[in-house]
């Protein structure tokens, strides 16, 4: 069902890229000198891109969303926002423009392909989703304002009142909307995660970058209708220093994220726990945590946590064999995670992951919910790696199934059944409800 969603999303893209390209290219360019500024607004967009650089693990699958992923999703915020200040013109210095709907895609599309063409050449070209994206959010906001405007109803309606302002805000509204509901479409039959959630982020990313974009391309439109095609690099000054400081912070947070997952790797090398544990049981939780509709601030929370899991054992003398902290009394289990929530509070991460690590060796009706992950998805590691367990994932998860009376939560457990499942491991098959 979502792989058919996603390919009609992707068929209709295509669509309307065909014949808006082949009517302009029949009918010829109306207005050409401000189809020629919007176009090269969006190509220095598309060229000043951040490009993507998913982190990956050892085995080649994404890692979770790190802080700054909701900016990562609108890597040319000037391009989207010279193309729907395109889509919302009205008139430029005074008079009116001609363009429609089909020669505003038109001139996205072209552009936004003249600008990746260096990106593409260093193998970090845009994904195909996030250009049908674009196409299909141009084409929507082009649609709802160009047809009003060309046959005169909307000066009609609203005039030059601030009314028009108004109507301009809601149809970004509509437009972000639209686009949110495109996005977590298209991510969910790509990785499988639940809709809902993905919905959510892509909501909540709109307030950040997403709102300066809408903001921006309505002001392009106003201020080119007033002042000519003049306006457009002055009002794309704000937006690019905006979009320069979202790439530093993110930067930053990027750093930082390395920085943890570094240190996480102490236990490792001190010989405390098996290599690439950490970061099995931190891919594995994130997982776990968008099937049970974590949001990306708990899911960033949940990484650092189980990233972090295990450093309570380096004040230990004589180390847990294999690292294999499930399989301690309750007690000692706890002593050793008090100890690392202690030591995560003395490295500066957020207070709910200190709070994750010292409480993941809790009964789990005490736990907060990233806690319950975190212990499910470190007992499952600690039974299958290192052939611990002669049965393998299926063996593992049923004995954490007789364990949800106290120690694991049936729902966490049972999610991270499904997960396995769509990974292949072994002959997982999950419980069905009820």
């Amino acid at each position: 069902m979502r792989g058919a969603a996603a390919g009609s999303v992707r068929a209709a893209a295509a669509l309307i890229t065909v014949a808006a390209l082949g009517h302009t290219l029949w009918t010829g360019v109306l207005d050409p000198g401000a189809a020629l500024a919007f176009g090269a607004l969006v190509a220095v967009g598309e060229l000043a891109r951040r490009d993507r650089r998913t982190d990956r693990r050892t085995d080649g699958r994404p890692e979770c969303p790190g802080p700054g992923a909701a900016e990562d999703r609108r890597p040319a915020p000037l391009g989207s926002a010279g193309a729907l200040a395109y889509a919302l013109l009205g008139q430029n210095a005074g008079l009116p423009s001609h363009h429609g709907v089909l020669q505003t895609v038109a001139v996205v599309v072209a552009a936004a392909l003249v600008g990746v063409v260096p990106h593409i050449a260093r193998g970090s070209g845009p994904a195909f989703d996030h250009v049908a994206r674009r196409v299909l959010t141009v084409a929507f906001a082009a649609a709802c304002f160009q047809p009003l405007y060309n046959s005169g109803r909307l000066e009609q309606w609203l005039g030059q009142s601030p009314y028009l302002v108004l109507f301009l805000l809601c149809l970004l509204f509509l437009t972000a909307l639209c686009d949110a509901v495109l996005a977590a479409a298209l991510a969910g039959a790509r990785t499988g995660w639940p809709y809902g959630p993905l919905l959510r982020d892509e909501l909540r990313a709109q307030l950040g970058i997403g709102s300066a974009i809408c903001a921006t391309g309505v002001v392009m439109a106003l201020g080119v209708a007033v002042a000519g095609l003049w306006a457009l690099p002055v009002f794309s000054v704000p937006l690019l220093l905006t979009q320069m400081s979202f790439h530093r912070i993110t930067a930053i947070r990027t750093t930082y994220r390395q920085t943890i997952t570094s240190l996480a790797r102490a236990t490792e090398i001190a010989g405390y726990t098996r290599p690439g544990h950490s970061r099995r049981v931190a891919s594995l939780s994130c997982a776990v945590g968008r099937e049970l509709g974590l949001s990306e601030r708990e899911l960033t929370v949940l990484e650092y946590a189980a990233l972090m899991h295990d450093i309570g054992q380096l004040s230990l003398v004589d180390p847990v064999p294999d690292g294999a902290t499930a399989e301690l009394p309750a007690a000692e289990a706890r002593r050793i995670a008090g100890l690392g929530g202690e030591v995560a509070r003395q490295t500066g991460v957020p207070a709910e992951v200190a709070v994750v690590v010292e409480r993941q060796a809790d009964p789990y009706r005490d736990q907060p919910v990233a806690a319950r992950i975190v212990r499910a998805v470190n007992a499952y590691d600690d039974l299958v790696a290192g052939s611990r367990h002669p049965g393998g994932s299926l063996a593992a998860l049923e004995q954490l199934r007789l364990g949800t009376g106290r120690d694991y939560e049936p729902d966490v457990v049972e999610s991270l059944a499904r997960v396995l499942a769509r990974e292949g491991h072994d002959r997982v098959v999950p419980v069905p409800p009820g």
